[in-house]
Protein backbone atom coordinates (compact mmCIF):
# COMPACT_ATOMS: atom_id res chain seq x y z
CA UNK A 1 0.00 0.00 0.00
CA UNK A 2 2.94 2.37 -1.55
CA UNK A 3 -0.17 4.94 -1.86
CA UNK A 4 -1.04 5.33 1.71
CA UNK A 5 -1.32 9.08 3.03
CA UNK A 6 -1.33 11.21 6.75
CA UNK A 7 -4.75 12.00 5.76
CA UNK A 8 -5.57 8.04 5.61
CA UNK A 9 -4.29 7.84 9.42
CA UNK A 10 -7.07 8.61 12.04
CA UNK A 11 -7.76 9.19 15.51
CA UNK A 12 -10.49 7.03 16.59
CA UNK A 13 -12.91 7.27 20.12
CA UNK A 14 -13.38 4.19 21.47
CA UNK A 15 -16.21 3.51 23.76
CA UNK A 16 -16.06 4.27 27.12
CA UNK A 17 -18.04 2.49 30.08
CA UNK A 18 -18.09 4.79 32.71
CA UNK A 19 -18.49 3.68 36.10
CA UNK A 20 -18.27 5.22 39.46
CA UNK A 21 -15.61 2.94 40.79
CA UNK A 22 -13.98 3.41 37.24
CA UNK A 23 -14.08 3.60 33.78
CA UNK A 24 -13.77 0.27 30.95
CA UNK A 25 -12.71 1.19 27.34
CA UNK A 26 -12.97 -2.07 25.03
CA UNK A 27 -10.95 -2.68 21.80
CA UNK A 28 -13.09 -5.14 19.66
CA UNK A 29 -11.01 -6.68 16.16
CA UNK A 30 -12.53 -5.35 12.77
CA UNK A 31 -14.97 -3.11 15.06
CA UNK A 32 -13.84 -0.49 16.93
CA UNK A 33 -10.50 -0.75 14.73
CA UNK A 34 -10.66 -1.32 10.71
CA UNK A 35 -8.24 -4.38 10.79
CA UNK A 36 -8.05 -8.08 12.84
CA UNK A 37 -5.20 -7.65 15.73
CA UNK A 38 -2.13 -10.39 15.77
CA UNK A 39 -0.20 -8.56 18.33
CA UNK A 40 -0.72 -6.38 21.22
CA UNK A 41 2.54 -5.10 23.16
CA UNK A 42 3.21 -1.52 25.37
CA UNK A 43 5.73 0.89 25.65
CA UNK A 44 6.77 2.17 28.99
CA UNK A 45 9.51 3.59 31.43
CA UNK A 46 10.64 5.84 28.40
CA UNK A 47 13.40 7.97 29.68
CA UNK A 48 12.79 11.70 29.10
CA UNK A 49 13.77 13.10 25.52
CA UNK A 50 13.91 9.54 23.95
CA UNK A 51 11.71 8.53 20.99
CA UNK A 52 10.29 5.79 19.60
CA UNK A 53 9.14 4.45 16.29
CA UNK A 54 10.88 5.82 13.41
CA UNK A 55 10.09 3.36 10.91
CA UNK A 56 7.69 2.14 8.59
CA UNK A 57 5.56 -1.12 7.92
CA UNK A 58 5.16 -2.40 3.84
CA UNK A 59 2.09 -4.22 5.07
CA UNK A 60 0.91 -3.54 9.24
CA UNK A 61 -1.66 -1.76 10.59
CA UNK A 62 -0.84 -0.11 14.09
CA UNK A 63 -2.76 1.15 16.27
CA UNK A 64 -1.49 3.82 19.13
CA UNK A 65 -3.32 4.36 22.56
CA UNK A 66 -1.92 6.75 25.40
CA UNK A 67 -3.55 4.41 28.19
CA UNK A 68 -1.55 6.60 30.60
CA UNK A 69 0.21 9.57 30.39
CA UNK A 70 0.99 11.20 26.75
CA UNK A 71 2.98 11.82 23.55
CA UNK A 72 3.15 12.98 20.03
CA UNK A 73 3.07 10.80 16.95
CA UNK A 74 4.75 12.32 14.22
CA UNK A 75 3.56 11.06 10.45
CA UNK A 76 5.07 11.28 7.39
CA UNK A 77 3.84 10.21 3.72
CA UNK A 78 6.91 11.23 2.33
CA UNK A 79 5.05 13.82 0.73
CA UNK A 80 3.49 15.61 4.08
CA UNK A 81 3.43 15.63 7.55
CA UNK A 82 1.23 15.76 10.17
CA UNK A 83 1.83 15.42 14.00
CA UNK A 84 -0.88 14.46 16.97
CA UNK A 85 -1.08 14.19 20.66
CA UNK A 86 -2.78 11.63 22.68
CA UNK A 87 -3.83 12.02 25.58
CA UNK A 88 -6.54 10.37 26.49
CA UNK A 89 -7.14 6.52 27.23
CA UNK A 90 -9.84 6.37 25.18
CA UNK A 91 -8.39 7.72 21.83
CA UNK A 92 -6.14 5.50 19.44
CA UNK A 93 -4.47 6.44 16.26
CA UNK A 94 -4.93 4.11 13.47
CA UNK A 95 -1.29 4.04 11.11
CA UNK A 96 -2.40 2.46 7.94
CA UNK A 97 1.12 0.66 6.29
CA UNK A 98 3.29 3.16 4.22
CA UNK A 99 3.43 5.31 6.59
CA UNK A 100 6.93 6.69 8.54
CA UNK A 101 6.05 7.07 12.14
CA UNK A 102 7.61 8.11 15.25
CA UNK A 103 6.34 8.61 18.85
CA UNK A 104 7.98 11.85 20.77
CA UNK A 105 7.89 14.11 24.03
CA UNK A 106 6.51 10.77 26.23
CA UNK A 107 5.21 12.22 29.41
CA UNK A 108 6.55 11.38 32.78
CA UNK A 109 5.05 7.70 33.57
CA UNK A 110 3.42 7.33 29.84
CA UNK A 111 2.59 3.99 28.55
CA UNK A 112 1.80 3.62 24.86
CA UNK A 113 -0.15 0.72 23.79
CA UNK A 114 0.08 -0.34 20.38
CA UNK A 115 -2.45 -3.01 18.45
CA UNK A 116 -1.13 -4.45 14.83
CA UNK A 117 -2.36 -6.66 12.39
CA UNK A 118 0.42 -8.10 11.79
CA UNK A 119 3.11 -10.71 14.43
CA UNK A 120 6.41 -8.99 14.28
CA UNK A 121 8.16 -9.42 10.82
CA UNK A 122 11.52 -7.78 10.73
CA UNK A 123 11.29 -7.94 6.39
CA UNK A 124 7.86 -5.76 6.98
CA UNK A 125 9.67 -2.87 8.72
CA UNK A 126 11.48 0.24 7.08
CA UNK A 127 13.99 1.50 9.50
CA UNK A 128 15.69 4.03 7.30
CA UNK A 129 14.11 7.15 6.15
CA UNK A 130 15.82 7.18 2.73
CA UNK A 131 14.66 3.61 2.07
CA UNK A 132 11.42 4.89 3.24
CA UNK A 133 11.21 7.58 0.60
CA UNK A 134 12.91 5.29 -2.24
CA UNK A 135 10.02 2.84 -1.27
CA UNK A 136 6.94 5.38 -1.63
CA UNK A 137 7.97 7.57 -4.83
CA UNK A 138 10.64 5.17 -6.42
Amino acid sequence: MKEASIYDCSIIELPRLKNRAGNITVVNNNDNIPFEVKRVFYIYDIPGGEDRGAHAHKDCHQFLVAVSGSFEVEMDDGTNKRTVILNRPYYGLHIPPGIWAAEKGFSSGAVCLVLTSHKYDEKDYIRNYSNFLEYKHG
